[in-house]
């Protein structure tokens, strides 16, 4: 009997659905995993971008979602009139991994403990962990060191010293400490990968290395994340970075906007 390998389940977890996505992308935004995550599914889609108008979304997108923000991913079936709409990050991939993709989410349970409470594997636990700590956890920080810079570089120089004071206060004591506490947690969880693999949830790639490459990869070099300080995590970024996936995923950005710079975007 021949080895059962996520190469293999990919051909035969993969539904026949024929349904049509289409990715909401917004210029400079966290949309670039969402677009990395359809390349890794080679599912068929449809690509939708948008321009910023004064740093924020279009009003074009609120006819998508109340919100109007992005990524925002819609899926649509012939059986059904109306095309269901996904936001958020999270529950776009994990909605998208089930559906399309179920290789790229580890095994849920060990072995014999099926739908027992804590029967759940290590790599399913951190998997879903890291589905949430993206957006919940560590992308505030980086946000608002954004905000931060955009407060130093576009205040009125009238008042641009309190700003600079204020600014700097808050990134010293309170950011930073917890950024870098981050950077040694993503560090001391690649040192610990289960199967003594080389990325966050054990040997293969799943759907929380793509949510977790953006917030990590955008930080390359800035906010006390170098090469020397943290190697597991700064080789795990360039591993991801170097997949033909994500570089497709670039390139497709590329041809859009004739760039791509994932840090202007955290």
């Amino acid at each position: 009997m021949a080895t059962v390998t996520r190469a293999t389940q990919q051909a035969t977890m993969k539904p026949d659905q024929k349904a049509k996505i289409t990715l909401y992308w917004l210029e400079k935004s966290r949309s670039q995993r969402v677009l990395w995550l359809l390349e890794e599914l080679k599912v068929d889609y449809e690509l939708k971008t948008f321009k910023r108008q004064n740093m924020l979304a279009p009003p074009e997108l609120k006819e998508v979602h109340p919100l109007g923000k992005s990524p925002i991913v819609t899926v649509e079936l012939e059986a059904n009139p109306k095309p269901l709409v996904l936001a958020e990050s999270g529950h776009i991939f994990e909605y998208l991994i089930d559906h399309f993709g179920s290789w790229l989410a580890p095994e849920r349970y060990q072995k014999g403990k099926d739908g027992e409470v804590c029967g759940e594997t290590e790599e399913w636990n951190r998997y879903r962990y890291y589905m949430h700590y993206a957006e919940g956890t560590l992308m505030p920080y980086l946000v608002t060191f954004l905000l931060f810079h955009s407060m130093k570089t576009q205040s009125p120089f009238f008042i641009k010293p309190i700003v600079l004071m204020l600014t700097r206060a808050v990134e010293s004591k309170f950011l930073l400490p917890n950024v870098k506490a981050n950077w040694q947690i993503l560090e001391s969880q690649l040192a610990t990968s289960p199967n003594n693999g080389e990325y966050l949830c054990g040997a293969d790639l799943t759907g929380a290395d793509i949510m977790m490459s953006f917030p990590v990869g955008a930080s390359k070099g800035r906010l006390g994340f170098t090469k020397e300080t943290y190697p597991k995590l700064w080789t795990w970024v360039e591993k991801c970075e170097g997949m033909q996936g994500y570089q497709k995923a670039v390139q497709k950005i590329i041809d859009v906007q004739g760039s791509y710079e994932p840090a202007s975007a955290l």
